[in-house]
């Protein structure tokens, strides 16, 4: 399964999203501090969840953050988030 698809799959499991986009933009950082040959390094995430109704967007970050934590923690070096209720 490709990371991103790994992604969306967890995010969608602990969050329910009403919209979720999971796109791999390691092409754009080719070449840069934690690139690697085959991308899958660097994504974007753009998700509309209820369960971030009232969270500041640092605490809506580490919600993230903590579901995502094995992947961050070995090939993901970079994920950018925006994050909206």
């Amino acid at each position: 399964m490709a990371m991103a698809d790994t992604i969306a799959a967890k995010l969608k499991d602990a969050f329910d999203p009403a919209e979720i986009d999971v796109r791999d933009v390691s092409y754009q950082h080719a070449g840069h501090v934690g690139s690697r040959e085959g991308g899958e390094t660097h994504f974007e995430v753009r998700m509309k969840a209820g369960a971030f109704a009232g969270a500041s967007r640092v605490e809506a970050h580490r919600m993230v953050n903590k579901v995502l934590a094995a992947e961050l923690a070995s090939s993901v070096h970079a994920l950018q988030l925006e994050l909206s209720a």
